[in-house]
């Protein structure tokens, strides 16, 4: 199966223009306010602080056997990991220990988890490499469409606004990592998002600092567009 090509760095008039087709909700938490903004503001730091790759090493053998040797996952339902924001991932463990965000396998790990083994896990993560995966060659063109120039029609913003022109996201934003991302996992947090189910507790569209613009962004997705974006991103370098 081919791989999907290197997507080329876009200039910036493409990337204002998908800023300016978003949905004034879709407005970023400022990264100042992270430390205080809802349930994932159980760390009053950023992970780079106080994390050691060293120590994350060693912890993460136990992640492995889902994420993967250096978190690069072979389970399609199941996330990759390396290369992942290290802002990204330590708010998402948070997310888990508090019983905000819900899964079976996650919850009852996450639990045990220290704020020092999370910034532990999230700085080694973020230091590995991501390992290529390949693109399905019937949905990958109209997902870069969608994902370098967004759908004005259905006023969805270009995804490289948000998660950079090679999917490696926005660390002072905190918005993730998407490159070589495994596609069905894709897929199931984008319904997850439209459907309402990604976080939970009395205020799920605020749990996450850059919840609410997801949640109103993958309502206005079709399941063709979802199917596209999410083969795209596999396939990214």
């Amino acid at each position: 199966m081919p791989r999907s090509p290197r997507v080329a760095w876009t200039s910036l008039a493409v990337i204002a223009a998908a800023l300016q087709c978003a949905p004034a909700s879709a407005t970023p938490t400022p990264a100042a306010t992270f430390a205080t903004a809802g349930p994932a503001a159980a760390a009053p730091e950023l992970p780079f602080t106080k994390g050691r790759i060293a120590d994350g090493t060693t912890k993460s053998a136990v992640c492995s056997a889902c994420h993967g040797p250096n978190g690069n996952s072979i389970n399609p339902e199941w996330p990759r990991l390396a290369g992942q924001s290290a802002v990204y991932i330590a708010e998402q463990l948070r997310l888990f220990r508090a019983e905000v965000r819900t899964n079976p396998v996650m919850q009852p790990l996450a639990a045990t988890l220290s704020d020092q083994d999370i910034d532990d896990l999230a700085v080694y993560y973020e230091s590995q490499t991501p390992t290529g995966l390949e693109a399905d060659p019937s949905y990958w063109h109209d997902g870069e469409a969608l994902y370098l120039r967004g759908d004005r029609a259905r006023e969805i913003p270009g995804c490289v606004a948000c998660h950079g022109p090679v999917g490696r996201g926005n660390l002072a934003a905190g918005y993730p990592a998407l490159r070589a991302q495994q596609a069905v996992y894709v897929v199931k947090q984008l319904n997850d998002y439209a459907s309402g189910a990604r976080y939970g507790g009395p205020n799920p569209q605020q749990a996450s600092r850059n919840g609410a613009m997801m949640f109103s962004i993958a309502r206005r997705l079709t399941p063709e567009q979802i199917r596209d974006v999410a083969s795209y991103v596999q396939g990214m370098r």
